[in-house]
């Protein structure tokens, strides 16, 4: 499968440019633009009774873009992954999708993408910067989320609106809204139970590099099983706060969820037929209602040395039961060093405190080296 993705990918890559063609004074195609980037990192984690240390291949990532009659936009982009437990699975697509984008007030996008929900979640993960996306937008964007719903990369398949408008006097624009029509399943599955998900934001930005905003999603994730369809209804909300100029970046995100999640991850195909509900339960083993769960992160990265050297610290809190039950909370510090635009080396010391354990407290220490071509 892994020969397959690769050479549909560049297969695309070469039959682009044989098709572009003149039209007038105007090109149909463009010629496609081939990029990616691969990841591999190194991690130890101190944990009494529970110590690991490994070498990962993380990601490789190859994507193919360009523009058609110039108003419209495309981009196919697939991934593979280093996990060898999940190889059988792993080459997936996890972009394509076409935007006609021929006024900045009203764009539309049709295919699959990033959901428009969240600032972290549509970043590359290089440019976020730490050694995974925040535990709340993990959690409750669709990455590893907490319905139940296969990696997804905080994706799914679907119809979305988006523009920006009201230009001051400098010509830079102040508003700026999204909003989408959504299967709720995730990437490259169809939709279960008929219901679509209604994801959209809106942000201002009342000076350069500063937005703040706000997003909605209402929607929910269904499984069948013997002919029975389970739908969990969810309704989540986001309050965004981030300036940003050059490297420097102050961030901040609250998420908050309220629906019922599966107990088993959706990870093969027999997973999808499981429709149990997760629970939770506190130290004493009496029932904690999990019919909410919220999360906050506030990080900062600041230039050391300007485009070389950034330091960088991350407060990242998860809470499944949207209460201390089982209430995850990652303190993180580091340093990430460009060498050039192309490759990029990641640093990174966390102190965890995991409610969920016996015994909480636990650190980890990471090495990523991202490559860019």
């Amino acid at each position: 499968m892994i020969k397959r993705l690769l050479m549909t990918l560049l297969g695309s890559m070469l039959l682009l440019p044989m098709m572009a063609q003149s039209d007038g004074n105007n090109a149909i195609f463009t010629k496609p633009k081939f990029s990616g980037f691969a990841m591999a990192s190194y991690q130890a984690t101190f944990q009494d009774g529970n110590n690991s240390n490994s070498f990962d291949l993380r990601l490789v990532r190859a994507s193919i873009e360009g523009r058609i009659l110039n108003d419209f936009y495309y981009k196919i982009q697939g991934q593979i992954n280093g996990n060898t437990s999940t190889m059988g699975s792993s080459p997936r697509l996890v972009d394509y999708f076409m935007e006609w984008q021929k006024f900045d007030f009203f764009r539309v996008k049709l295919g699959q993408f990033k959901r428009p929900f969240t600032y972290e979640n549509p970043m590359n993960p290089i440019d976020q910067g730490f050694m995974s996306y925040s535990q709340p937008v993990s959690k409750l964007a669709g990455f590893s989320d907490r319905t139940g719903m296969h990696a997804s990369n905080g994706r799914d398949i679907g119809l979305q609106f988006q523009g920006d408008f009201l230009k001051n006097s400098s010509g830079r624009n102040l508003l700026h809204y999204q909003v989408g029509v959504f299967n709720g399943q995730g990437i490259n599955v169809k939709d279960v139970d008929e219901r679509k998900d209604i994801i959209g934001g809106a942000w201002v930005m009342p000076i350069e590099g500063m937005r703040l905003g706000a997003f909605g999603w209402e929607g929910s994730y269904a499984r069948k099983a013997g002919g029975l369809t389970v739908s969990l209804r969810q309704h989540r909300y986001a309050l965004s706060a981030e300036y940003k100029k050059g490297d420097l970046q102050l961030r901040t995100e609250y998420i908050h969820s309220t629906g019922l999640g599966f107990a088993t991850t959706y990870q093969k195909s027999a997973d999808a037929n499981d429709t149990t509900i997760k629970t939770y339960t506190d130290k004493n083993g009496n029932a904690v209602d999990n019919n909410k769960s919220d999360g906050i992160y506030a990080l900062a990265v600041v230039p050391v040395i300007p485009s070389k050297l950034m330091a960088k610290a991350r407060y990242d809190l998860y809470r499944p039961t949207a209460s201390s039950v089982a209430a995850k909370t990652n303190y993180e510090v580091g340093l990430n060093y460009r060498f050039c635009k192309y490759l990029e080396v990641q640093t990174e010391y966390c102190f965890t405190h995991d409610r969920a354990l016996a015994d909480p407290d636990y650190s980890t220490v990471f090495v990523q080296v991202s490559i860019r071509y």
